[in-house]
């Protein structure tokens, strides 16, 4: 770089950070509740200053160039020395207070943690969560979010790593396709449809339940999130592995060989070190740890099984 006439403002160091993230101009001033043109401006001014490209543009977006990269790790050194200063200076005033960002699957996001949040927030008025529900595991090297659940530990990187809870994957289907095509051991599989899925769109190996069976199974139908494969199970397009927590309990799906474990796994909770420290994101990995740790049937066992709704 060559030699700069004033210092960056930590302003324009947030404006470069969110665009290093999102990887748009819409993306960035979303975030950051800005125009587009801000953003623009802010970063032109910035590479001034430093005299060097922190982003080669193109039609699909803003990507870091090698300046920028080796720029990214001091701005985000910034930020956390911000965030912190932030949170000891209000510490007090409130014990908790700010946003957190929250990765986690799916099924377990909507069905388990939504509701659990709900409670915890109550409780903590100061506190904000942005949920990040979706097919795939939040990226945490890019700071996607502050804190995530994954199945697979990073072994890499300056994180804080624990291992959230096991969990066990049991077979399940609808009754109507169960009566159809009765199932009284693992040989009974073979010739059965199954639901699972995409299989080039994996957010993870660990999610290869089917490779359990022994066997190549019929895939019938392939979806890239778990609600939508216990939706066609339900409605009779086949069988399909899940851990117990993502069952309704209507009845509409029901265990097979019920005291058969097929996969075992394990999720991990994951935060940067340095996001961590912080009061709001440690209260919210506490939430999570003790309530795992109160709950281990919620992961291990299948539920009892209703009376089956017609559907």
């Amino acid at each position: 770089m060559s030699r700069m006439k004033t210092l960056p403002e930590w302003t324009d160091l947030r404006y470069f950070l969110e665009l290093a993230r999102t990887g748009t101009l819409s993306g960035a001033s979303r975030g950051l509740e800005v125009e587009h043109t801000t953003v623009a401006r802010r970063i032109d001014r910035l590479e001034t200053q430093l005299g060097s490209t922190l982003f080669d543009r193109s039609r699909e977006g803003y990507e870091l160039t090698e300046m920028g990269l080796a720029l990214l790790p001091h701005a985000e050194a910034m930020e956390s020395a911000v965030l912190a200063a932030q949170d000891q200076l209000s510490g007090n005033r409130v014990g908790v207070r700010g946003v957190v960002r929250l990765g986690v699957p799916e099924v377990l996001g909507v069905r388990v943690i939504t509701p659990l949040l709900a409670r915890f927030l109550q409780s903590h008025p100061e506190l904000s969560i942005d949920l990040l529900v979706q097919p795939r595991f939040a990226n945490l090297a890019n700071r996607e979010a502050d804190l995530g659940v994954t199945l697979d530990a990073p072994n890499s990187g300056r994180y804080m790593v624990t291992r959230l809870a096991s969990f066990r994957v049991y077979l399940y289907g609808s009754p109507d396709y169960l009566a159809r095509h009765p199932v009284r051991s693992r040989a009974d599989l073979a010739g059965l449809d199954f639901v699972d899925y995409v299989q080039d769109r994996l957010a993870s190996n660990e999610l290869n339940f089917l490779d359990e069976l022994g066997f190549t199974p019929r895939r019938r139908l392939c979806c890239t999130g778990m609600m939508a494969q216990a939706e066609a199970a339900a409605a009779g397009l086949g069988l399909m592995m899940a851990p117990p927590y993502v069952i309704p309990a209507d009845g509409s799906l029901v265990p097979i060989m019920q005291d058969e474990v097929f996969a075992e796994r394990a999720y991990w909770m994951v935060a940067p070190v340095d996001l961590y420290r912080l009061p709001r994101v440690r209260a919210v990995w506490n939430l999570l740890r003790e309530y795992a740790d109160a709950q281990p049937g919620l992961f291990a066992h299948p539920p009892a099984v209703p009376t089956p709704v017609p559907r």
